[in-house]
């Protein structure tokens, strides 16, 4: 799974020009939760090819009792128990204080591994204002300038070595990739909001089917996949709702852990969304349906709870689903009762043919004359003087499906022509419950510097 690195410190000190800088200065919040983000941000982010979560905390005051700086400690106290590496960010400029004092203390008795991030150390690398903070006790400070970039690289280098082996995931990975989809288990996990009846479904998963082989703690994050079998095929339940072993969690680790379903969703080839009929569609639900698509997980959207709600709920349901979830109009919608077990064997039915459609091979033949019939029946339109040209279209990955397509002037292709594409991908190969990557690769035009060429 993806480390989590937390980013914690006491305020002013740069801790948000951190998280951008590694989240590459975009919008990256992929989990914006209400009532968890006043204080706490998570982002991914990409460190010479490496993939991790990061998340971005307020100004922490251990010792706080009350109030609103109390409410910031404890979102600061859920990272700091969430993470694999955290970056204790301090002020070189500043130096060091008895705030910073008071947080290495906790960090210290908390914290799995912490590094020391001296910001807004510019052309100090060799300054000895460094030394005090090897007071603290937690090891090398690492001199950095979040402002400008510099010293970024070795810092996360260092977070990404204090990690332990890895556990086979990656080499996992690159089997799937390489061999038969369907040669390993069908990775599922199951995505929601607190209360939204994650807990019951697995465990009515579990009931039912009562062949749990094992629960398998992760080395280093502990997470626990549970194998099972469901109609002769093999699961892979990727835990995001409390299957956690008691004595491996955090006391300060709320139920519901936004990392977990943040790596799990990574992890998996499938996603149930779960919503809560009687609660409707939340910005929360909203968000993580955003974090699925853009991991390019499959996905099967069930609403859990329909038999508790009457018929004027549900019928706002159905349309708050259609305005805040428009853009899922690829994945199923189920409506199930996971208590009362209503609904689970079309479930289980939309779980599979999510899974068949995302790892589905895609023939190149099929894919060239299918674009050409789509060029035929709707040419590109002309912008300014070049008409995009689509020529010839392969598959380039599985989970999500990806399709490169080949061609000239591809970059002029507006956005409503390729929808107007993966549509006719999604009909003609009945793509359901997956995303659907287009690709475009435009030939050089040797005329594009100069014009004509002579006299």
């Amino acid at each position: 799974m993806k480390p989590v690195f937390a980013i914690v410190g006491r305020p002013n000190v740069g801790k948000s020009t951190l998280f951008n800088r590694l989240t590459k200065g975009r919008d990256a919040i992929v989990a914006d939760f209400a009532g968890l983000t006043r204080d706490r941000h998570y982002g991914d982010a990409r460190v010479d090819g490496r993939d991790c979560i990061v998340v971005d905390t307020g100004g922490f005051e251990p010792s706080s009792t009350g109030g609103i700086v109390r409410a910031m400690a404890r979102q600061t106290q859920q990272a700091v128990a969430e993470a694999d590496v955290v970056l204790f960010v301090l002020d070189a400029r500043g130096g060091l204080t008895p705030h910073d004092e008071e947080i290495a203390a906790y960090l210290r008795t908390r914290a799995r591994r912490v590094l020391l991030a001296v910001n807004k150390a510019e052309g100090m690398s060799e300054s000895p204002r460094l030394a005090e903070f090897h007071e603290l006790g937690l090891g090398e400070p690492h001199p950095v300038s979040a402002a400008h970039g510099q010293g970024i690289r070795s810092l996360m280098q260092a977070a990404f070595d204090v990690l332990p082996p890895a556990d086979g995931d990656e080499a996992e990975a690159e089997a799937d990739e390489a061999g038969e989809p369907g040669a390993r288990p069908i990775r599922l996990a199951v995505a929601g909001r607190p209360n939204a009846g994650k807990s019951t479904l697995i465990n009515t998963w579990l009931g039912e089917e009562r062949l749990v082989a094992f629960d398998q703690p992760g080395t280093t994050r502990d997470a626990i996949r549970v194998p099972f079998e469901h109609g002769g095929r093999r699961f892979e339940l990727i835990d995001t709702a409390g299957l956690r072993r008691k004595g491996r969690v955090f006391e300060a680790v709320e139920k519901f852990s936004v990392v977990k379903t943040l790596q799990a969703i990574a992890e998996a080839n499938v996603v149930v969304l779960l919503l809560d009929a009687a609660q409707g569609v939340s910005e929360q639900d909203a968000h993580i349906a955003g974090y699925i698509v853009e991991s390019g997980r499959a996905l099967v959207v069930a609403v859990n709870k329909w038999d508790a709600v009457d018929a004027y709920q549900r019928e706002q349901l159905e349309r708050a689903i259609v305005q805040r979830l428009a853009f899922l109009r690829f994945a199923p919608v189920l409506r199930i009762s996971a208590l009362k077990r209503q609904g689970l064997a079309p479930l289980w039915k939309a779980i599979l043919e999510a899974h068949a459609s995302a790892t589905r091979k895609l023939p190149t033949p099929a894919l060239t004359r299918l674009l050409h019939e789509a060029v035929q029946h709707q040419p590109p339109r002309r912008v300014g003087r070049f008409r995009p040209k689509p020529r010839y279209a392969h598959q380039g990955g599985m989970n999500p499906p990806v399709v490169v397509i080949h061609g000239n002037s591809l970059e002029h292709l507006t956005d409503a022509y390729k929808r107007y594409l993966e549509g006719r991908l999604r009909e003609h190969f009945r793509l359901v419950g997956t995303p659907v990557r287009l690709q475009l690769r435009s030939s050089e035009n040797p005329f594009a510097e100069g014009g004509r060429r002579g006299g």
